[in-house]
């Protein structure tokens, strides 16, 4: 779980770092996102995947 926290601070940093006034660059509006939604897919997975018990 914690890399998918660690994933989510990326993209948000990602985000944050975009050059263009407003955030409204390709960092911004495309990369950042789709790294965010990926800690998030990640986060869920983490959370409902079960593990195999013997």
């Amino acid at each position: 779980m914690l890399i998918g926290i660690a994933i989510i601070i990326i993209g948000f940093t990602i985000i944050g770092l975009d050059p263009e006034t407003h955030g409204f660059g390709f960092m911004g509006l495309t990369l950042g996102p789709i790294i965010t939604l990926a800690g998030f897919i990640f986060e869920f997975y983490a959370i409902f995947h079960k593990s195999e018990s013997k």
